[in-house]
């Protein structure tokens, strides 16, 4: 194992970053999702292909009746943002108004038929089916089946006592281009990422720290995200625990969309929840090696052909919305070493 950290955990460079300092990771925190559903399907209580309304009949309405879990997975249900939308970061905190929220909305597209990056609903859709069939909410069904087994110091939702150890989020420094074009504010981006205020002002308080935003708001370090995910990349078992099943973690591998994504308009191919690598976001040398990343550049590879995971989280953002060069260039020197 390597494990390396360093530089500094505020603003104000008067706090090292320290072994057990953690982050929020933005969207690095969806694979924590991910790894959450693969577990109740490899223990035969969900099935991706089936109807969303078996497990939360209130969804199945106003043209999502035919959605499938899987659309959950793939960013292709077609709910990316909140109609409504939210008009403060407040509103995360609320789990049932945020479902509510969800389920009485009408599709934006045709669900199933393409991707588009539900950049905060995600969490709460696959959460709430996770909430449905274990009777727990996601953050406690983590914490209880997969952090605390593994030894991951990974929070979907914290206790206070943690929050002297919450690196501080620092804002992107580059200003904005004057030059560039006017966004259309009834464009499908612009209506996701307005549904959900989720700054470095709002992600820097208490409030958000102890909510379970499972999309956007988990908190973590690099190794505690490898840990966590570390048995979808060795055939479900790692540090002395059997996660999954093999067969369970080849369902990651379930091809749902390759196209455009109509959010964040780059060609994404959809696992069953983590992306493949291509061209343009050229995470591991291995095809089947699959990743995600969040918001300011943190990022997660599983790679089951090297079986190893590697991440990288910090607390400096950079204005990509899924990882940066940073932790690209992380993982180049990674494979080059092995």
């Amino acid at each position: 194992m390597v494990d390396l950290w360093g530089g500094h955990a505020d603003a104000a460079r008067t706090r090292p970053w320290e072994q057990d300092t953690i982050v929020n990771v933005y969207s690095t925190t969806k694979t924590m999702s991910f790894i959450c559903a693969l577990v109740l399907a490899d223990r035969g209580q969900l099935d991706f292909y089936e109807k969303v309304g078996t497990y939360w009949p209130e969804y199945a309405c106003n043209g999502k009746e035919a959605t499938e879990v899987r659309h959950f997975m793939s960013h292709s249900a077609a709910v990316p943002g909140f109609d409504p939308k939210l008009t403060t970061a407040d509103g995360l905190y609320d789990w049932d108004a945020c479902i509510s929220n969800l389920a009485a909305q009408a599709p934006w597209w045709e669900p199933g038929t393409k991707s588009g990056y539900h950049a905060i609903t995600q969490g709460y859709l696959i959460g709430e089916i996770v909430r449905r069939i274990s009777g727990k909410t996601i953050g406690t069904f983590f914490r209880e089946e997969i952090a605390s087994p593994l030894g991951a110091d990974f929070h979907i939702g914290m206790d206070d006592s943690v929050f002297p150890r919450v690196a501080e989020m620092i804002a992107d420094p580059t200003p904005p281009d004057a030059n560039a074009a006017t966004p259309d504010p009834q464009s499908i981006p612009m209506r996701v990422f307005a549904s959900a205020p989720a700054g470095t002002d709002a992600v820097n308080t208490p409030a958000w720290r102890r909510a379970e935003i499972p999309a956007a708001g988990g908190h973590g370090n690099a190794r505690a995200v490898v840990r966590a995910q570390t048995p979808l990349a060795n055939g479900g078992s790692a540090f002395g625990v059997d996660l999954l099943s093999d067969e369970g973690c080849n369902r990651m591998l379930d091809e749902q969309t390759n196209g455009p994504d109509a959010v964040l308009f780059l060609p994404i191919r959809f696992g069953m929840g983590y992306a493949f690598p291509n061209e343009m976001m050229p995470m591991s040398p291995n095809q089947n090696a699959m990743f995600w990343g969040g918001a300011g550049g943190s990022t997660i590879v599983v790679d089951q052909q090297a079986r190893v995971c590697l991440s990288y989280v910090m607390n400096q953002m950079k204005s990509g919305i899924v990882g940066d060069v940073r932790g690209g260039r992380l993982g180049k020197a990674f494979y080059a070493a092995l």
